[in-house]
């Protein structure tokens, strides 16, 4: 049985509550900014043809 369905089970949904991430992000804020600006010029700038 997962883990998480035996403390459901067990009666204690609170023990089901996020604990947050399981790790840091692996981009900085920089590379994160720069990854959503190419992302919004969408796949056509980046040598593209349809949205595959």
């Amino acid at each position: 049985m997962q883990r998480w369905r035996r403390t459901w089970n067990e009666g204690n949904p609170r023990a089901l509550r996020s604990q947050g991430p399981a790790s840091l992000p692996r981009l900085s804020q920089k590379q994160f900014t720069q990854l959503e600006a190419d992302l919004a010029k969408g796949p056509a700038a980046h040598s593209r043809e349809d949205q595959r």
